[in-house]
């Protein structure tokens, strides 16, 4: 137990109510460098226990009785609506919130440990199917060599369904990102100034096709810094003008092209290995990921070669 450890221990004892431990806990999560956003969600999740026990009712007397009724008031008598991705975020806040009153000896026993994590699975995205990805990139190629003459949307798409990124990591990609020395051997280093997230840096090679259409885009808009030196709705509106250009039913998004771009991948049998470091994920996170792409392969006419089988 370290400094700071001992610190909250000599505050905090079972005796101590939920508030002052609730706020002692966020302290602790803001000294660990969570962001706001988590701090304030996981201080909501406590304060809504501390509305459902009694005031008086000390850390060291809540019982896993006690969480399972909280759990039930949340889902079926608070009277506001509490969906299954907002229960399983509440159980999380609990389980980690009991677990440091644990671990920190200021309880000797956790009452959140039994308390089952109910995972919530998201519903299917929606993909291209490999007809209209050939619509789409035939429809961004007719705007690129229209007589007007803008390599932006192919540009867009293409590097996308190329590398799988993230529309954040497209706004944040810098012009010495690209290695493009070499169009057979190019790359794109996604990066993050952030140190909390340099686990999903990566880099991610690039066709020869993109690197002649990316020199053709950077000369005629001087790209010199920024890859892309518009903003997040004009990108959108990129991607939009490709949908009206091919008359596509489904309306091109980052995410529909990130997933298409996993999807091609696991067909054309990339290995899977190399798919979850290309999309920066976690092995836990691929493990829905990849289950989903084989649903998404079966109703979207992919087909994955008979090695997929065994990979893991």
């Amino acid at each position: 137990m370290n400094q700071k450890d001992e610190a909250i221990n000599a505050h905090i004892t079972e005796s101590t109510l939920l508030r002052p431990a609730i706020q002692a806990w966020k302290f602790f999560l803001r000294d660990q460098g969570r962001s706001h956003h988590t701090l304030k969600a996981f201080e909501a999740d406590l304060m809504l226990l501390e509305e459902f026990m009694p005031t008086d009712k000390p850390i060291g007397q809540i019982s896993t009785k006690d969480l399972e009724d909280y759990l039930t008031w949340l889902e079926k008598d608070r009277g506001v609506p509490c969906s299954p991705k907002t229960l399983s975020r509440r159980i999380t806040s609990l389980k980690s919130f009991f677990r440091w009153l644990t671990q920190n000896a200021v309880i000797s026993v956790d009452p959140a440990e039994k308390i089952i994590q109910k995972t919530v699975t998201s519903p299917l995205p929606t993909v291209l199917t490999p007809q209209e990805l050939q619509v789409a990139l035939d429809a961004a190629d007719s705007i690129r060599s229209s007589a007007s003459a803008d390599p932006r949307p192919y540009v867009l798409l293409r590097m996308v369904l190329e590398t799988a990124m993230k529309k954040g990591e497209c706004l944040n990609l810098k012009v010495n990102h690209l290695e493009l020395t070499d169009p057979e051997e190019a790359y794109v280093f996604v990066r993050y100034p952030n140190q909390r997230y340099r686990f999903k840096e990566r880099k991610i090679a690039i066709s020869p096709e993109w690197v002649e259409a990316y020199n053709q885009y950077a000369q005629q808009y001087e790209i010199k810094d920024q890859v892309f030196p518009w903003s997040q709705r004009r990108l959108e509106y990129l991607l939009e003008d490709v949908t009206k250009a091919g008359k596509m039913d489904k309306h091109i998004s980052f995410d529909m092209l990130r997933w298409t771009s996993a999807l091609n991948d696991l067909a054309t049998g990339v290995e899977q290995e190399k798919i979850r470091q290309k999309l920066g994920i976690s092995k836990i996170q691929w493990r829905e990921v990849k289950s989903k792409l084989r649903t998404l392969a079966m109703e979207n006419g992919y087909t994955f070669p008979e090695e997929d089988a065994g990979q893991g």
